[in-house]
């Protein structure tokens, strides 16, 4: 396999559908039939692991500095007969109410499905992903901070960052990882990687970088991530009330009423 690219964003993995509403008349709580339709075709089906590198979103709104063109590799290769990755219910959190979050801080719907708390006026852009949902960016106006979530195709958060973490993909320029532990304690089962980088593409050069990079399994039991990114020299404090806070208010596509957020 060749190595895959990595600069401090996110991967994903073909051979689930993408998440989507569910069909008028129905419980917005339930895709279920969606997965276990696709599950039950039987398809033989080839698993791409594709790393977003970055940031580098193709149509960058935010404050974030010159957007560059996503950089992606992909390694292949055709599991005959495995089965279509399911949700994990047993290990699913339960559905979250409103939370109360601290000063400067809103409830947002996203236009792919979840839900999250983000620093209010915070501009939105996209990369397209050839898993799951969009992955979605929030940048703060000076362009020192992002808020970045996706989803994770991986059968868990630990084999997710076994294979990001594995000699054979490349990180970002600079990287040192600070810490790696598993984290039950904001309402969501999962890992939290803490690292540093010198440079990360797609934002401006104006690093070091540090980073909280959280990946969970969610309340319709797939695997999603939230990764908090701002400057190391302004400490590790910022990144992490952005982390917590976001993970606050976070429901996966659907899960939540909207009603929820007023």
């Amino acid at each position: 396999m060749p190595s895959a690219e990595w600069s401090g964003s996110s991967w994903s993995t073909a051979g689930q559908p993408a998440v989507a509403p569910p069909a008028p008349g129905r419980n917005r709580r339930l895709v279920w039939s969606v997965l276990v339709g696709a599950a039950a075709v039987g398809v033989v089906t080839t698993l791409v692991l594709t790393l977003v590198v970055g940031g580098g979103d193709k149509d960058d709104q935010g404050g974030g500095g010159s957007p560059s063109p996503t950089e992606a590799v992909s390694q292949q290769s055709d599991p005959v007969g495995s089965p279509t990755p399911s949700p994990t219910e047993e290990s699913a959190s339960p559905l979250a109410s409103a939370p109360e979050l601290p000063a400067g801080y809103e409830l947002y719907e996203d236009q792919e499905g979840f839900r999250i708390a983000r620093p209010a006026g915070w501009t939105r852009s996209t990369v397209p992903s050839q898993f799951g949902i969009d992955v979605v960016n929030y940048r703060s106006a000076d362009g020192e901070q992002r808020l970045q979530v996706y989803q994770i195709a991986e059968s868990s958060p630990e084999e997710s960052f076994r294979l990001y973490l594995s000699a054979d993909t490349t990180k970002p320029n600079g990287f040192e990882k600070l810490d790696l532990r598993p984290v039950d304690d904001d309402g969501f089962t999962g890992e939290r990687l803490e690292y540093v980088a010198d440079t990360l593409s797609g934002e401006p050069d104006i690093g070091p970088w540090h980073v909280y990079d959280e990946r969970f399994v969610a309340q319709d039991g797939m695997i999603y991530a939230i990764a908090a990114y701002g400057l190391q020299k302004d400490g590790t404090q910022d990144e992490l009330e952005l982390l917590t806070s976001a993970l606050k208010g976070f429901c996966a596509p659907y899960a939540c009423d909207p009603a929820a957020i007023d």
